[in-house]
């Protein structure tokens, strides 16, 4: 009992990391039915811009509660990482709007590769440790451990996502996302302003991708400038078995990935003598990823298109 809730303990916090990236993925697939590649860089981006704030209040002020100066690495990485992607949003992906669909994905691509490179640039190629300025208190729980800084992934994730939910669901900015959304030329004659929404777009999943950025590398205790690019993939296969395009399958897709690795290293781990343990959960992420694809391409939550001829 204490194996398997440890192991669901881990697989909703790791999960819930997934699901904040991959809202941003499935926000900008939505209203564009983009696959914005470069998301996952945000996320370093926004780790990386966090720790050298947090570093350096770490260093000049050591007396400072681990709190504020974690609060301060967010204050000043989300608006970075919000001015990014609408940087993104302007230069690389606006005067592709109307070009054949390929052309925004390599664009996509090679926006990743350069924000890649420009972070290797900057911080170097060693990986960043985190500052040990977070409570790291553990607790159990039925024979289970969870620590502080699990918690707070936990807490700070369900409350960004319900955040998210009223944002589209009972504000004016919701409403014309998901007009623009469902036909951009008949939103655009209903008055709403198109460019407008979809760069508002861009910046809130740019904002959660950071907030996902200092998640990650408080979660493992360092950052890199190659770490959104497995985390962009795990995210965006997310968003593709809950149904791309779809909130809540986002979500259900994040937190369901995080238990498929978690349970996978843990129990197929055990089974195969550690032949397929924690270094191959990347795995079972994929191999679900596939049969998905295979079985039920629009996701778990995703709407059946039919055709018309």
């Amino acid at each position: 009992m204490d194996i398997f809730l440890q192991q669901l303990i881990n697989g909703l916090v790791l999960g819930s990391v997934y699901a904040l990236v991959a809202l941003g993925y499935t926000m900008v697939y939505g209203i564009l039915e983009l696959i914005n590649f470069a998301h996952g860089e945000i996320t370093m981006m926004g780790a990386m811009v966090a720790l050298a704030v947090i570093g350096a209040l770490a260093l000049a002020a050591p007396g400072l509660p681990g709190v504020l100066v974690l609060g301060a690495g967010l204050v000043v990485a989300i608006p970075v990482c919000m001015a990014l992607g609408l940087l993104i949003e302007r230069v690389a992906y606006r005067p592709l709007r109307h070009a054949p669909r390929l052309a925004p994905l390599i664009t996509a691509i090679g926006v990743s590769i350069i924000l890649q490179n420009i972070a290797m640039l900057i911080w170097g190629k060693q990986y960043i440790p985190f500052p040990a300025v977070l409570p790291q208190g553990r607790h159990e729980v039925l024979g289970a451990h969870i620590t502080d800084v699990q918690i707070a992934i936990l807490l700070l994730t369900m409350s960004i996502m319900l955040m998210l939910i009223l944002v589209v669901q009972k504000t004016r900015l919701g409403r014309a996302m998901r007009a623009t959304a469902q036909s951009r030329q008949v939103a655009s004659l209903m008055g709403v302003d198109v460019n407008r929404v979809i760069a508002s777009t861009f910046v809130i999943g740019s904002a959660l991708a950071a907030v996902a950025g200092v998640m990650v590398s408080a979660y493992y205790g360092l950052a890199h400038y190659y770490m959104g690019f497995l985390l962009g993939l795990k995210a965006f296969s997310a968003a593709v078995l809950g149904g791309i395009g779809n909130l809540g399958g986002a979500m259900l897709g994040g937190l369901l990935l995080g238990l498929i690795e978690s349970f996978g290293a843990g129990y197929i781990g055990d089974l195969t003598g550690g032949f397929l343990g924690s270094h191959y959960q990347d795995v079972f992420a994929f191999f679900v990823l596939i049969a998905v694809l295979v079985f039920r391409p629009s996701g778990l939550l995703g709407a059946r298109v039919v055709e018309r001829a």
